[in-house]
């Protein structure tokens, strides 16, 4: 039989190995299937930093399964479960963390423009308990605008394939059609809610005449991209992404900021927040790079000669 000395000293040891164990929680509107692979990053990125899941860290992680209305739910579950750190997949994730907690240190992993969606009071003070990544989402859509026009100068009526229900679709409209006329083009919204909806939106971009497509860089739109690029090559359409990521489904360009360090600019966040940092007092993080990608094989099935000048320009040309 254990002494009491000896149970005392197990139960101290316990409740000293339970102090020192953090959790933290993960919010994502992605499959999990689909973000399994940087839900890896964040992990190797937090080791990296000393926090090692299993040893001094648990990780809650939440997926809504590209689904919006399971996302407030989820993250009132994060709280509940008493987590010392949440970290919001994109700005619909971090929306609905605000409205379950404004205690609890958020991360945002990558939202487009957070001051203008409301959800901080300026990137170098954001205030309140919500920091992270900015990406600068319309002013990437506005710069692919204008490169769709200088790779296919008779571009006249583009198709915005975007999902209404995420906070950046909005403004982002609202900036395309104020720069859209210079252009000499006029800009369609499509919207897509639901897998099921992109059917219904290709054959409004063919109604509408539409001679190309920008897609906005949003989860759901993501997880469709080689419907989205087979649709584009049928058509022979021009198309332009804000995201990298696309560019393996075939889409024919990107102008992207490089997101290759975002899962280790959360972890420091997480790290400085865990060691007793606070969210107001960590300035919003924005890329210093960005890339321009061609994928000239895409051009050649849509009949497109590209520029020598955007060639020129590229930081990498998929053959």
């Amino acid at each position: 039989m254990l002494t009491l000395a000896l149970m005392h000293y197990f139960s101290s040891w316990a409740a000293g190995q339970q102090a020192t164990t953090s959790r933290i929680g993960l919010l994502s509107y992605s499959s999990a299937a689909a973000y399994s692979p940087r839900l890896a990053e964040h992990r190797q990125a937090l080791a990296d930093l000393g926090w090692v899941q299993g040893r001094n860290l648990v990780i809650e992680y939440r997926s809504a399964e590209s689904q919006n209305d399971r996302l407030p739910e989820l993250a009132a579950d994060l709280v509940r479960g008493g987590v010392s750190v949440i970290v919001a997949e994109n700005a619909s994730a971090t929306r609905a963390t605000m409205q379950a907690t404004s205690t609890i240190p958020i991360v945002m992993a990558g939202v487009g423009d957070p001051v203008r969606y409301g959800l901080i009071a300026s990137l170098a003070k954001p205030g309140g308990n919500v920091t992270g990544l900015s990406f600068q989402i319309s002013e990437m859509m506005l710069k692919n605008l204008e490169l769709l026009k200088e790779i296919a100068p008779r571009t006249a009526r583009v198709a915005f394939l975007s999902n209404p229900s995420n906070p950046g679709t909005a403004p982002t409209m609202a900036d395309l059609k104020r720069a859209a006329p210079a252009l000499g083009i006029s800009v369609i919204q499509v919207e897509v809610l639901t897998p099921e909806d992109f059917e219904r939106a290709f054959a409004t971009i063919v109604r509408e005449r539409a001679d190309g497509i920008l897609v906005a860089p949003e989860q759901l739109i993501f997880s469709q991209r080689h419907r989205i690029a087979a649709f584009a090559e049928k058509q022979r359409l021009p198309s332009a992404y804000a995201a990298v990521r696309f560019m393996d489904a075939g889409g024919l360009m990107a102008m992207a900021p490089n997101i290759a360090d975002a899962p280790r600019l959360v972890a420091s966040y997480v790290d400085r927040l865990l060691k007793g940092a606070k969210a107001s007092d960590l300035p919003v993080e924005q890329p210093s790079k960005f890339e321009l990608v061609i994928n000239a094989k895409t051009a050649k099935a849509i009949g497109l000669t590209l520029p020598q000048a955007i060639l020129q320009r590229a930081d990498r040309v998929i053959e």
